[in-house]
């Protein structure tokens, strides 16, 4: 029988399967004793918990990227689901031990993902920005196919990176057929290589942190780096005005200094890009906490969007309710999310 998976549980059940240690932090209470803030993982979600009076033996045994024996009670604190740890061990031998079978991944196939980009690429007509697009989607394309997009926030899963990709070419399309005057096949370029810096930002799909080069460049100022040498390894005068404004679509991609891009848009397509990243990465942050957060509840606070937090309406439940159709009198069951 197959075991409970983290967000079949529901509030107040008592916990106990296997999982991933996505994230390890190392604190200390108020009394002065440590405590590990730990973020546990599987293939269906993700969870955060606290294991309380750590000894120096905890926080060298329980490290991100191990899988756990978790055991305990789910709850909810300020409208977020959480753990309250009553054991925790590591996997033994006859357990399923391996970190990738406890990860989240894309909705979609990396296969599906790699045809629908390709088919894109065939879009962008101007050769310079194509053979570019080419030479590094060739270069990183294992990388750039399973690893995620963020350490967290918006789409930090298996296969994020692309799949973030794919949505904002989806975008771009639909903005293409209204406002036809836009350059589609520099838009393209652009939302394919913004964030492929990230393969290197990034340390992978399991247990994701920042790199060193990640920490001390960032994936701007990889990815421009990368741009530049495809376009020497191809004979391209890094002069060209075709160049130049590839190069001004990923650096000012962010919209703001402050948000780490080292110019703003001063392009028409280098700002849709913007806002078309922005629009992608904020839905997809507002549905991952939405999903968590009880109908009737606001959810947790997203620091990426200046610490709002968002309120999950009671018409989903209404709705689900009405689609039944029960008789008059019939016992009616609210679904607990």
């Amino acid at each position: 029988m197959a075991e409970k998976l983290l967000n079949k549980y529901e509030n107040g059940e008592e916990m106990d399967l296997m999982a991933l240690l996505k994230n390890v932090d190392i604190r200390v209470a108020k009394n002065g004793k440590k405590y590990l803030n730990l973020t546990f993982e599987d293939s269906s979600g993700e969870i955060t918990g606290k294991f309380w009076d750590a000894s120096d033996e905890d926080a060298e045994r329980f490290q991100a990227g191990r899988v756990v024996r978790l055991a305990g009670k789910r709850e909810l604190y300020q409208g977020n689901p959480q753990v309250k740890i009553t054991g925790l061990r590591l996997a033994n031998a006859e357990e399923p031990h391996d970190p990738g079978d406890f990860t989240m991944h894309a909705p979609m196939k990396a296969a599906a993902m790699e045809e629908e980009i390709s088919q894109v690429i065939f879009e962008i007509t101007n050769q310079v920005w194509n053979r570019i697009v080419r030479q590094l989607l060739a270069k990183h394309r294992t990388a750039f196919f399973s690893y995620p997009a963020a350490k967290r926030n918006h789409h930090a899963f298996e296969g994020g990176l692309a799949y973030h990709t794919v949505s904002i070419l989806r975008l771009a399309h639909s903005v293409v057929a209204q406002y036809p005057t836009l350059n589609a096949p520099l838009l393209y370029a652009g939302a394919i290589l913004h964030d492929l810096g990230k393969v290197t930002e990034l340390s992978g799909p399991v247990s994701t942190q920042y790199t060193v080069e990640g920490n001390l460049l960032g994936h701007i100022s990889i990815v421009d780096g990368e741009i530049v040498t495809a376009a020497n390894d191809l004979k391209f005068d890094l002069g060209d005005e075709d160049v130049v404004l590839l190069r001004h679509m990923i650096l000012a991609h962010h919209g703001l200094l402050e948000y780490g891009s080292p110019v703003r848009p001063r392009v028409l397509e280098a700002e849709v890009l913007h806002q078309l990243d922005e629009m992608d990465a904020s839905i997809m942050m507002m549905t991952d906490a939405l999903d968590k957060t009880t109908p009737g509840a606001f959810g947790e606070r997203l620091f990426a969007m200046d610490g709002r937090s968002f309120y999950r309406p009671t018409f989903e439940t209404d709705d689900e309710d009405d689609d039944q159709h029960p008789e008059d009198g019939a016992n009616q069951t609210t679904l607990n999310l």
